[in-house]
């Protein structure tokens, strides 16, 4: 499996250059504002939105000063998401660092996410970069409704298999997707061309989320910060689970939905439900729908020129699938 480093390869300037301009986006009036954004610039992760916004870019044509602005604006909306879900979530750490609501309590944190989503949409208006505004509007709305039908069905653990997939879609996959078409829009792509590149990222997030979900049941989760069996913990149905419910006689259907209902914060009775999971085939029945998706992001790829940066995007949806955390 490539590293992040190798893919990052072909577009190694512009993330460079990506790294000065977003700090300059991020500047503010307020003395307190501008500590804050600092510190989130200092932590930041992988960086994987602006790096699909390049490529995307780079298949279409090459990257422009446009392309700079969409991911300036994708990530600003991704950290603002961020910053709320740790307030919702009541979240003290994340990847390592101290959360914006633990350190500066949820009031500030809440105002800094508003500051940030203020703030890329100014960034799209002063250019007149419409068309990444309708892009990056339309994934925030599913981000927001997504998450709020996540809600809703925890409450009565009564989701099926195409209601998962449409969560996933709209929680994470629409993000990855505005992420490629504003990169392609960025590049000067037609319609069409756009709406393949968001296709493209809609198969990659899905693909993404799942391995996501994966997680839940392995050992390694605990090496990403993510205790074993935490989406069962918060009555997160996910693939694993909903597989083996699906597949579970009458009686032990009961036993499973008790626990994750009643038992969720006992690690004993999570860990039977994970080994039940596991003996189901539910962990098989994922990987094989998450290696579709994968697939047919790959077929998506393959009508491009063979370039370094269609390359990196191959080795990026494969990053997302093979990852350890």
């Amino acid at each position: 499996m490539a590293s992040i480093k190798s893919i990052k390869a072909p577009i190694a300037v512009e993330m460079n250059l990506f790294e000065d301009k977003f700090k300059e986006v991020m500047k503010s009036n307020a003395p307190l504002l501008d500590k804050i954004t600092h510190y989130i610039v200092k932590r930041k992760g992988k960086q994987m939105r602006p790096m699909f916004v390049f490529l995307a870019a780079n298949i279409c044509g090459g990257t422009t000063e446009r392309s700079f602005r969409a991911a300036s604006l994708i990530e600003m909306i991704h950290t603002a998401t961020l910053v709320h879900d740790d307030v919702v979530d009541d979240a003290y750490k994340r990847r390592g660092f101290f959360s914006i609501n633990a350190l500066w309590k949820n009031k500030i944190a809440v105002l800094v996410g508003d500051f940030l989503l203020s703030k890329g949409l100014q960034l799209a208006a002063q250019h007149r970069d419409y068309d990444f505004l309708e892009i990056i509007s339309g994934a925030t709305k599913e981000m927001s409704e997504g998450e709020l039908l996540q809600i809703e069905k925890a409450r009565r653990l009564d989701i099926k298999e195409d209601v998962y997939f449409d969560i996933i879609r709209q929680k994470t996959a629409s993000l990855i997707a505005a992420c490629c078409a504003s990169g392609a829009s960025s590049a000067g792509a037609n319609e069409e061309e756009i709406e393949r590149l968001r296709l493209l990222g809609e198969k990659i997030g899905i693909a993404f989320q799942i391995k996501d979900d994966l997680f839940d049941y392995e050992s390694t989760a605990s090496l990403i910060g993510k205790p074993v069996g935490i989406d069962i913990k918060e009555r997160k149905m996910t693939l694993p689970l909903i597989y083996a419910l699906n597949h579970a006689e009458k009686k032990e259907k009961k036993w499973m939905i008790s626990i994750v209902k009643k038992h969720n914060e006992n690690q004993k009775k999570v860990n039977e439900l994970i080994d039940r999971v596991k003996t189901s085939g539910g962990i098989e029945y994922t990987k094989k729908k998450m290696y579709e998706y994968r697939d047919q992001a790959m077929t998506i790829l393959k009508i491009y020129p063979d370039t370094a940066s269609k390359q990196s995007l191959i080795d990026l949806i494969l990053y997302t699938t093979e990852r350890t955390k």
